[in-house]
């Protein structure tokens, strides 16, 4: 995970351990992030983190709060079947929990899990062509989303199987007629890459809403592009560091209250 300097680090209640609670202010900082980029739905949605060293515990929201109350201390930290561990305060998300546990159970690969209603990935969601390779953004995106079919709130727990089959080894989900979904291998790169899923989203709202033909490179042009992105964000972890820490100190300008 993508360490930060920070002045406010002493702010580590003594119970928890550092690993954990450098995991809990990451996370604050992705909720704190979305809201600030205006990818919220009210109190609802969600963004989940693996606790470090354990394969079937992990971080998520309380239910209820917006995500600019979000801090590292107030953040749940629940087992793979939704009971609290160390701290009943607060509740989860039922359909939260449904989603977020089905990854964290069945990838481990997978640290951060997140999880939107944005407009414009809403919109794609419901959209039979799903998301296109229309511009350099979008590229990356190229025969690496995967998409799920719309069962309703996702309550019932055998949903999650069908989840897992629908991501297979893929790092994306868009949900149908639901909304998007990201994984990733830290909380910079799960809430990075749901930014440009977002994004690209947007543009292709746009895009279309124009009324204009639209052109699409060749699948080979498309599939060259998104490989380029491929070999870049696996290979240059300098690149997310720089653009983690960036955001980092975007929120750090307002007070850094999610470290608390």
């Amino acid at each position: 995970m993508i360490s930060t300097t920070d002045p406010h680090i002493n702010r580590k209640p003594r119970n928890i351990p550092q690993a954990e609670w450098d995991a809990r202010v990451q996370l604050a900082a992705a909720y704190r992030l979305a809201a600030k980029f205006e990818l919220t739905d009210l109190i609802y949605t969600h963004i989940s983190a693996r606790v470090p060293g354990t394969t079937d515990q992990f971080l998520i929201n309380p239910h209820g709060w917006f995500f600019d109350e979000i801090t590292a201390s107030s953040l749940v930290k629940i087992d793979v079947n939704g009971n609290p561990i160390g701290d009943d305060r607060f509740e989860v998300n039922a359909a939260g929990f449904t989603i977020h546990s089905a990854l964290h159970q069945a990838r481990h690969d997978v640290e951060c899990v997140v999880h939107l209603h944005t407009t414009y990935g809403m919109a794609v969601a419901a959209m039979e062509c799903g998301l296109l390779p229309l511009n350099q953004i979008s590229m990356q995106f190229y025969n690496r989303v995967a998409y799920h079919e719309y069962e309703g709130i996702s309550l019932e727990l055998d949903e999650r199987e069908r989840i897992v089959k629908s991501i297979g080894k893929k790092e994306y989900l868009i949900l149908r007629n639901h909304g998007l979904l990201t994984t990733g291998r830290s909380v910079a790169e799960a809430f990075t890459r749901m930014y440009y899923l977002n994004k690209a989203c947007e543009i292709q709202v746009a895009t279309l809403s124009a009324g204009q033909k639209v052109t699409i490179p060749s699948p080979e042009v498309c599939e060259h592009a998104a490989k380029q992105h491929d070999d870049y964000a696996y290979l240059d972890t300098v690149h997310l560091d720089r653009e983690w820490t960036a955001l980092l100190r975007l929120l750090d300008r307002d007070g850094g209250g999610y470290r608390s």
